[in-house]
């Protein structure tokens, strides 16, 4: 296969991949949304390419205006991935990992993926944590927790892709942590960047000045919490079950 037939196949599968989940979600906005921001695209951006006005996005993923159809959807998705493809491809690249990359769970102890967002402030409520850094605020669509010295020393890149699931929006929480340094290292080197880390086994003074730094780079909140992990990962699964109601 030729390097375009590759780049079109694995654009083909990803674009079937995200039209799917927005069709058939219960909250179709809400899934337009979190691939919006995967792709760290604005509303504006989107729009202008579009040839609409910001409402028109805005409205869709609030549910304001009536779910889009499927040739709307299509349309959309194929102006998220030429947006990227502009802008050099990374997004998509990175995302190749995971469609051509088997599944690992050796350095996984739990991945969750919500229906609807949550928010940074929530997550450190929920697990008791301190405020490294705040970064910038995004909504959270899920969780994984990861033991990180397997997925640091064991992990190729395109595996280590693999532990965000389909949502770069999430929680990336790091257990076995002592200095907070290498997980940041790790998210430094990857394309993908979570929506906020979690070091987990340490306090927030406890973090090292570097991997705080590293996360201002970045600009990824960064939490500590030495929350019991099985109680953190049962505390972010309930939220699925109560957070529609407050």
């Amino acid at each position: 296969m030729t390097e375009n037939a590759s780049h079109e196949n694995i654009r083909q599968r990803l674009a079937e991949k995200m039209a799917g989940e927005i069709t058939l979600s219960e909250k179709p906005g809400e899934a337009l949304k979190k691939w919006r921001l995967n792709f760290d695209i604005a509303q504006t951006d989107l729009s202008n390419y579009l040839s609409v006005s910001p409402s028109v996005i805005s409205d869709y993923e609030s549910g304001r205006r009536k779910s889009p159809g499927t040739l709307i959807v299509s349309k959309i998705v194929e102006a998220l991935l030429d947006i990227d493809a502009q802008r050099g491809g990374q997004k998509m690249h990175a995302y190749e990992g995971i469609l051509y990359t088997p599944s690992t769970s050796k350095a996984v102890y739990a991945t969750y993926e919500y229906t609807y967002p949550m928010q940074v402030a929530k997550l450190a409520t929920l697990i008791e944590a301190d405020f490294v850094y705040k970064g910038i605020e995004k909504p959270l669509y899920g969780f994984s927790v990861i033991d990180s010295k397997k997925a640091i020393l064991e992990l190729s890149s395109h595996e280590f892709q693999n532990l965000y699931g389909w949502s770069t929006e999430r929680a990336m929480t790091f257990t076995k942590v002592t200095t907070g340094k290498s997980p940041m290292v790790a998210i430094r080197v990857t394309n993908l960047k979570p929506a906020v880390v979690v070091l987990h086994g340490l306090r927030g003074n406890e973090v090292d000045p570097l991997a705080k730094k590293m996360a201002e780079i970045d600009r990824i909140p960064l939490l500590a919490t030495t929350m019991d992990i099985d109680e953190l990962i049962e505390k972010l699964k309930k939220y699925s079950q109560y957070h529609v109601r407050e």
